[in-house]
């Protein structure tokens, strides 16, 4: 196996390790549990299920059948701001939540049979821009654990993290200029330090050791700011740099639309 086959190989296994861990925690959830709403407005546990499921499936299409996803592009481009929540709550409003479970297991282990099946250099269209088979694995392992967030922050539960945040954080700090471009803004021409701090107290850094602009802080928290799951002022992350404060605040990790974001917990 190569050194680019045995990468993807772990990220398709730590994308299903994540999963997984999601699907416990719903697996059991009575219906008012599916039911309770979740830090997205408007959206309940099932609309997060619905989503990932819907994610995934055009995922496929976009592996399995490239020719075919411009249609779901056009989609996107004629309701930017409402495909998205059109598409979950097409599917909650479809399925109850057993079903919808059932629906999500067997779409998102056929994504991952597609993606090892798929040959090496690979490249798949998107929302964003085009993706090879690792990094459109990282693209799901990052969304699941986002929306796995929301789903943990409704039933009040607090999830142990693991390493496999390392891939969220990569993905993260790879799409600084697209969280620019999105927003028709041009990204610095200088790369950003970003140096975290790791679950066990390692160092997990990117960028040049002598650049200007720089972040800093725990792992997790970087994670939670570029998938926006938390408020730049409830984490404990630093900016060195005005191009880097200004990242704080705009950064994404996912494709489309820029996203509002969350409010600080002192508005809320």
């Amino acid at each position: 196996m190569s050194d680019a086959s045995a990468v993807t190989a772990a990220v398709l296994d730590d994308l299903r390790q994540e999963s997984e861990e999601l699907d416990l925690l719903v697996a059991g959830a009575s219906a008012e549990e599916w039911a309770l709403p979740t830090p997205a407005a408007g959206w309940t546990v099932a609309h997060q299920i619905a989503h990932l499921n819907w994610t995934d499936e055009v995922a496929l299409t976009a592996v399995t059948d490239p020719g075919a996803f411009p249609a779901e592009v056009e989609k996107a481009l004629a309701r930017p701001e409402a495909f998205v929540d059109e598409a979950a709550r097409e599917i909650v409003e479809l399925l109850p939540a057993e079903d919808l479970l059932l629906r999500w297991r067997e779409g998102r282990a056929r994504l991952r049979e597609a993606l090892r099946a798929a040959p090496p250099g690979a490249r798949f269209p998107w929302y964003g821009p085009p993706m090879g088979v690792a990094s459109m694995a990282t693209a799901r392992l990052m969304e699941t654990w986002a929306h796995g967030q929301d789903v943990a922050d409704a039933f009040g539960v607090r999830r142990q993290p693991t390493a496999r945040l390392r891939h969220v954080a990569r993905i993260g700090v790879r799409a600084r200029d697209y969280a620019y471009a999105v927003r028709g803004q041009q990204p610095p021409a200088e790369p950003f330090r970003v140096e975290l701090k790791g679950l066990e107290g390692e160092m997990v850094v990117y960028g040049p050791e002598d650049a200007g602009q720089r972040v800093s802080g725990p792992l997790l928290d970087f994670c939670l700011l570029v998938t926006q799951r938390a408020h730049r002022d409830d984490l404990a992350l630093r900016a060195v740099g005005p191009d880097a404060d200004r990242w704080l605040d705009i950064a994404q990790a996912f494709a489309g639309p820029a996203g509002a974001g969350r409010t600080p917990k002192g508005e809320r």
